[in-house]
């Protein structure tokens, strides 16, 4: 939760619009409300109730193009074995920066 709301208060700071959910669950709840109009999902990798891995499957079933970005404290070869991740997803390593934060997702949002 302290990371959640940390990493919403960056990114509004930034200019950007941000939706924030508690969970997966939560999150594609979230996301269907707003019609297919979301530009960015940044998920945690591991979360209860539904993985990030899960979130992405479920999100790329109803909105193909939404683009993702991972966040963990966990490190290369743990985030891909057992949670689904292909290797050249985009990813950012806990702990990270504000800067790094809103770089890579400058960089994914294009």
């Amino acid at each position: 939760m302290a990371l959640r709301g940390t990493m919403v208060d960056m990114l509004k700071d930034y200019g950007y619009e941000v939706l924030e959910a508690g969970d997966g669950v939560e999150a594609l709840q979230v996301i269907a409300e707003q019609n297919g109009a979301i530009d960015l999902v940044i998920t945690d990798v591991v979360m209860p109730r539904m993985s990030g891995s899960e979130l992405a499957k479920n999100l790329k079933q109803v909105q193909p193009s939404i683009k993702l970005l991972f966040i963990s404290g966990y490190v290369g070869d743990e985030i891909n074995r057992g949670n689904g991740l292909d290797k050249d997803v985009a990813f950012v390593q806990k702990p990270f920066s504000p800067t790094a934060l809103v770089s890579r997702v400058r960089e994914i949002l294009g």
